[in-house]
């Protein structure tokens, strides 16, 4: 199997075995075992699920300190839009733009933008080329790895463009690269709200190598932002992007921005899911364009981020009002840029982690005895096995990893028997000879 990095870790000092995580995880990449949990690099998809619903604290994903920076000479801020709805009404885009630039960063460069000109690109792309319908945003880098992982009949569907992080990091190089500035002393650094683009900065999406050189949390960050911005209520404006950037972070930010075309918004991993299986059985071909995002609400509720998604998003609408508004006027491309110069250069290719064996024959007989073993489990899905379902504890003892006895009720059943024989064994031994002596 090849080597991927996970952002999502476990501390299994924290994980006290309790099964929540594996009842949530999309992809089934968890399991408890000997009172831990354990993940399965292969399946996981990076989505933090993990991280929001564990009660201990047992799962984190791993980012870069804000220290970091100090690293380069010139380092770049490429702030998500969702960043902007964490701070309390009245924040202007401008003081926490503001106050990025007095934690040491030389430039800032908004997401935002690179959304318009990736949605400006998205539009071209869909014009000029003849993709598979439905066409599905390859935006968020946990559902680009679902498919990869749970739907690999749908990679020809993907939006072969470049995610606003991506887009933004290259303009931001472009830009100080034309003002003289050395490659190797510019860092680029995404404040991100969820795990999952650290792990598409590590495992590049679409390209050999990523243009970001860091990712930090939102809410690492969150912190030494706030106590700043008091001061900084008269800040100059720095803000460059629109207000249907900035409504990137919410559901449906991007499909708006796709005009004339049949489109639909989906959030939440089991909701996207449910939506990727429609579209492989060939029920959603009125739809021209998905816009789909794992976590719910869109990346106002990303795992890294500190405020209420639903208030994150109110603050965003209000902040895109003032900025302005419009699917018609995005900003132009770059002087030197074309639509063509989001476009992924190199093909993505499934993750075959569910196949049960590289032979074919061998592996519709593992298929046959995993049907009879999921047959004569209970059914009832309950997690105590540490597999989420009773077909995932076929599977893993099926793949050697699993026994039957893992299942309380078989191990019940199993015990009841061994007691039976145990009795109907001792009807049958020779007295002993204290019984011999005593008649």
């Amino acid at each position: 199997m090849t080597s991927y990095f996970h952002a999502v870790t476990l501390n299994k000092d924290k994980c006290v075995g309790c099964t929540n995580c594996i009842k949530h995880c999309p992809t089934e990449a968890i399991r408890v075992k000997e009172g831990k949990a354990k993940i399965i690099d292969e399946r996981c998809i990076d989505c933090g699920e993990c991280i929001r619903i564990c009660p201990q604290h047992a799962k984190m994903a791993v980012t870069d300190a804000l220290e970091e920076i100090r690293r380069f000479r010139y380092p770049v801020a490429l702030p998500a839009p969702t960043l902007y709805g964490q701070f309390k009404s009245g924040t202007t885009v401008d003081m926490i733009i503001a106050g990025l630039l007095e934690l040491g960063f030389a430039r800032v460069w908004e997401v935002a933008r690179g959304a318009e000109m990736v949605s400006r690109a998205t539009r071209q792309f869909m014009q000029e080329t003849d993709l598979p319908k439905p066409v599905i945003s390859s935006a968020c880098p946990a559902v680009v790895r679902l498919i990869r992982v749970r739907f690999p009949e749908l990679i020809n569907n993907l939006l072969p463009v470049d995610s606003p992080m991506e887009a933004a990091a290259r303009l931001a190089k472009k830009e100080l690269a034309e003002e003289g500035c050395l490659e190797d002393q510019v860092g680029v650094f995404f404040i991100s709200p969820c795990a999952a683009k650290f792990t598409a900065v590590k495992n590049p999406i679409g390209r050999d190598k990523s243009f970001v050189d860091g990712v930090i949390a939102i809410s690492d960050i969150y912190g030494p932002l706030y106590g700043m911005l008091e001061k900084l209520k008269g800040a100059p404006r720095l803000q460059r992007s629109t207000g249907s950037g900035i409504f990137w972070a919410v559901s449906g930010g991007e499909m708006s921005l796709i005009p004339q075309s049949r489109s639909l918004a989906v959030d939440g991993l089991v909701n996207v899911a449910h939506l990727l299986e429609d579209v492989v059985m060939g029920k959603l071909k009125e739809v021209d364009f998905i816009e789909a995002l794992a976590c719910a609400g869109g990346c106002v509720g990303g795992p890294l981020t500190v405020e209420n998604p639903f208030l994150a998003k109110a603050r965003l609408a209000a902040l895109a009002r003032q900025a302005g508004q419009s699917a018609d006027q995005l900003p132009e491309f770059p002087a030197g840029i074309s639509w063509q110069d989001f476009a992924w250069t190199e093909a993505l290719q499934p993750q075959a982690v569910l196949k049960l064996d590289d032979d074919l024959a061998a592996a519709i007989r593992k298929m046959e005895i995993l049907d009879e073993l999921h047959k004569s489990l209970p059914g009832l899905d309950c997690g105590s096995c540490g597999a989420p379902t009773c077909r995932a504890l076929a599977e893993d003892i099926v793949r050697g990893q699993g026994n039957e006895v893992d299942c309380v009720f078989k191990l019940r059943e199993k015990v009841a028997e061994l007691a039976a024989r145990m009795v109907e064994l001792s009807s049958k031994l020779p007295p002993s000879m204290n019984e011999n002596k005593q008649k």
